[in-house]
């Protein structure tokens, strides 16, 4: 076990740092600052003021955030190469209705009652409902969708009101789409009456791939379920959003050191919403991740190291998904050389906790591929030696992992809390206010330089370099292997 090592938080400035080699721990925590992070933040904030107040995907604030990260991975020393991808970009309006016309006559409220879902087409229409294949009550198991056979006797012309649970939202649209249906209702799982996110409106998307062409509204369990109870249901949809073609790149810098066929990466999404700069989800992923690449470019490493800065991940992971689909139609060869992947998605959310993936399974059930359970294991051991206290958080599919896990690659990476309120016992652990989200400013144009928890990204900045550090360097393996 590596001995108590200074935080970012007790870093001396003086130590040279812009021309030693940090060749141990000790010597790389010393150099990961929360001066240089917050140094990369307001360079993101800058670049927001200057466009339009956001980075999203398809945007000149996008590009100019890649240029930055791309002159800074350049000047220490990595080969850096740019992927083009297209993918489309969905805005929503933010105009959207949904309103009951038979047997009542309501009128629900947008972004409390429901939202446009998603990669939704853009649409209006007023027809009758029909539920799908639903299971309702806690527990359920819903496959609501899932299958063709689900609209069996589904009379074309309809809108669908479809459960979410077991497969994606794309298939589920896809084949209401194909069954005849005009629109879609969506609602929350319900599985579990405790955990906000399976009750609540679903934070899910129809995806980058969805032809089904048609508007979808997504809303909260208990008025999905409510609405299936009513005979003769009506409705009407109006999803104000477009879905355009756009054209948007990720970044990948290597360092020119390391066994190729070993590599240890780590990502994180650069593109923000376009409702705000999205300093915190994701610039705090980003600019810890430009942070300890800089702070390791002299390091002399056993594995090569690969840092990725996804676009598009608010549009549906379109970036880390492209770049895995294509090691894949290559021949999945530079699929294989992947040791690993490590995520860094909104680590200084205001309101934080300090959570890790759950790559064994025990906190959620969903297990990440083998070796997922030591990076785990090893996030653990950095807080643990600080006697700060984590709490697992599942791979729940909402940020870049999801390719990696789907193609049978370890993973693993922290996270400090979107939309989902605090709870009592977590305030009491951290501190903050419980009851309140993580990031109030989640998605948001508040999402600015003053939403962030310094204490939160100083002590995730230090757990990214230890871990990237002890796998680079070959100190810790996972599944036994060298």
């Amino acid at each position: 076990m590596v001995a108590f090592i200074p935080t970012t938080a007790d870093a001396d400035l003086d130590s040279g740092c812009e021309s030693r080699t940090n060749d141990s721990i000790r010597k790389l925590l010393e150099c990961v600052t929360l001066d240089g992070l917050l140094e990369h933040q307001e360079a993101f904030q800058r670049i927001a003021d200057s466009n339009d107040d956001n980075r999203a995907s398809g945007t000149s604030g996008y590009d100019d955030s890649l240029d930055y990260v791309e002159d800074r991975l350049r000047d220490a020393g990595y080969s850096t190469t740019r992927q083009e991808f297209d993918f489309f970009k969905f805005t929503d309006l933010g105009g959207s209705v949904m309103q009951q016309t038979a047997p009542g006559n309501v009128t629900y409220v947008e972004g409390t009652d429901f939202i446009a879902t998603p990669h939704s087409e853009e649409g209006d229409v007023t027809a009758n409902v029909t539920a799908v294949d639903l299971q309702l009550g806690p527990n359920n198991t819903s496959t609501s969708g899932c299958e063709a056979a689900d609209f069996a006797g589904f009379p074309a012309g309809n809108i669908a009101l479809i459960q979410r649970g077991t497969c994606t939202f794309e298939q589920k649209g896809e084949n209401a789409a194909a069954a005849g249906a005009v629109g879609i209702l969506f609602f929350n799982q319900g599985n579990n009456p405790a955990d906000p996110t399976r009750m609540g409106l679903p934070a899910v998307t129809l995806g980058n791939g969805y032809t089904g062409g048609i508007p979808a509204l997504s809303t909260t369990y208990q008025l999905g379920a409510d609405l299936s109870a009513l005979s003769g249901l009506r409705m009407r949809l109006f999803a104000d959003v477009t879905r355009v073609p756009a054209t948007t790149e990720n970044l990948i810098a290597e360092s020119r050191r390391g066994d190729p066929h070993n590599v240890i990466m780590a990502g994180a999404h650069l593109d923000s919403v376009a409702e705000g700069p999205g300093i915190n989800d994701n610039g705090s992923g980003s600019s810890a991740l430009i942070e300890v690449a800089e702070q390791m470019a002299k390091t002399k490493v056993k594995n090569k190291l690969r840092f990725a800065w996804w676009g598009a991940e608010e549009d549906g992971l379109v970036g880390s998904t492209e770049y895995v689909n294509r090691l894949v139609a290559a021949g999945g060869t530079g699929l294989a050389d992947i040791e690993m992947y490590l995520n860094f998605d909104m680590i200084a959310s205001p309101n934080y906790g300090l959570f890790i993936y759950d790559g064994d399974g025990s906190g959620f059930g969903l297990v990440g591929p083998p070796g997922s359970d030591d990076i785990e294991a090893l996030f653990e051991r950095y807080y643990a030696e600080r006697d700060i206290p984590s709490e697992p958080t599942a791979f729940t599919g909402r940020s870049d992992y999801q390719a990696f896990i789907n193609n049978g690659i370890p993973a693993g990476g922290l996270f400090t809390g979107a939309e989902v309120p605090k709870t009592p016992a977590q305030a009491a652990k951290w501190g903050g206010t419980a009851n309140i989200a993580y990031d109030p400013c989640y998605h948001s144009a508040c999402d600015t330089i003053d939403n962030l928890a310094h204490d939160a990204f100083a002590i995730n900045a230090d757990a990214i370099a230890y871990v990237t550090y002890l796998y680079a360097k070959g100190n810790e393996v996972i599944n036994s292997q060298p």
